[in-house]
């Protein structure tokens, strides 16, 4: 097994002075399960192809376990691949498919059947090793791309965005198999997505990009509770969070967000203050905000219109215009308008709000993250 080390790794296409990736460094773990997560275009790709040999490095060094590997062919890498577009010959069978890679490498003609037949168990498509990839549906095909993978007992698996082709139901299905296929093989995984989702509920850490850059590597709870900026913050949660522009005041010992639009002269319109709880001004963090504009971010299942949460915070009512409902089945979604500022509230499916109602709802200022207007980082989480 290995582990993965990138130092200072950077890719620069052709003659031009855009960086596809910068300074990417990262330490991957002996048998961890790690996602690139990002936008399109954010580098996540290009770093795998890197890391499998596939795009060269322009500047950095990459190790897998001590082995210094930039000038390294791919089939010399001990890794293996898997690719969005399955990448199956359709003229084989699925048994040929998977064994290929195997006769290239002269591996005597019982221990590829052994390997096939054990991959094929593993993954439950023993009874399609006859058939040919045209017979398969998309994720039998998907299964036989991993298959292919499995066969070659690599150290390192890489894997290119390989639900993306599949349905919603059968995306889910395959992300619980491949889950369990790591647990199974106890190898590393190194996985690209765009799909936040997927990133969540399958990776021991995630690697967040932008633009090139790394902006957090973290385990997806503290990624979700402690995003170090507003991008992370946005990224990572469905529905995203909401963002306020906001004021923050300071009255005695304690300070407030402050968002609205009220209007002196015509008396329309109207402010709230939501008192912050004290942790959230730890080390003084809230003090050289005081007065300033900053971003006020909650989550759209902190955001409540249930009746024990509006007595809790009976002093931070907010008078909100309900503009879209969508009921989720265990849940609804409500769309709503506050004094210009949009809001998503995941709410209970007791919910009486409709569209436009007017209905009051608070925040769980406990859960309150702000952030720098201007460098867009963490204030507090």
């Amino acid at each position: 097994m290995a582990s993965l080390s990138l130092k200072h790794i950077c890719k620069k296409y052709g003659g031009s002075n855009v960086m596809a990736v910068s300074d990417f460094n990262l330490e991957i773990k002996d048998k961890e399960f790690l996602v690139f997560v990002g936008p399109s275009g954010c580098g996540k790709s290009t770093t795998l192809r890197m890391i499998a040999g596939l795009e060269e490095i322009t500047e950095g060094e990459l190790y897998i376990g001590d082995r210094l590997v930039n000038d390294v062919a791919p089939k010399d890498r001990d890794i293996a691949m898997v690719f969005q577009n399955y990448a199956l010959y359709p003229h084989m069978t699925v048994f040929e498919n998977m064994a290929f890679g195997l006769k290239l490498r002269k591996t005597p003609k019982d221990e590829i059947r052994r390997r096939v037949e054990e991959a094929a168990r593993i993954l439950d498509i023993a009874h399609l090793l006859d058939r040919k990839p045209k017979a398969l549906s998309g994720g039998q095909r998907q299964r036989v791309a991993l298959g292919r993978a499995i066969v070659r007992e690599p150290k390192v698996f890489l894997l290119d965005e390989p639900l993306s082709n599949l349905d919603a139901k059968l995306r889910a299905q395959m992300r619980t198999e491949l889950s369990k296929l790591h647990q199974k093989l106890g190898t590393t995984f190194i996985y690209v997505t765009h799909d936040q989702t997927e990133a969540m509920t399958m990776a021991d850490r995630i690697v967040v990009m932008k633009e090139g850059l790394i902006q957090q590597v973290d385990t997806p709870t503290n990624l979700y509770k402690n995003p170090v900026n507003i991008f992370v913050a946005g990224f990572i949660g469905s529905p995203q969070m909401n963002f306020v522009e906001s004021k923050l005041i300071k009255k005695g010992d304690d300070f407030f967000v402050e968002f609205g639009s009220e209007d002196t002269k015509t008396t329309k319109g109207k402010k709230y203050q939501i008192k912050l709880p004290a942790e959230k001004n730890a080390k003084g963090a809230l003090e050289p905000y005081e007065d300033k504009t900053v971003i006020m971010g909650i989550r759209p299942e902190d955001v409540h219109d249930e009746p024990r949460y509006l007595e809790q915070y009976a002093d931070y009512k907010i008078k909100a215009d309900v503009e879209v409902t969508e009921l989720m089945g265990a849940e609804v979604f409500l769309y709503v308008n506050v004094e210009g500022f949009n809001f998503t509230a995941r709410v209970e499916p007791t919910t009486t709000a409709h569209p436009s109602d007017t209905v009051d709802i608070v925040l769980d200022s406990t859960k309150i993250h702000l952030f720098d207007k201007e460098t867009e980082r963490t204030i507090c989480n």
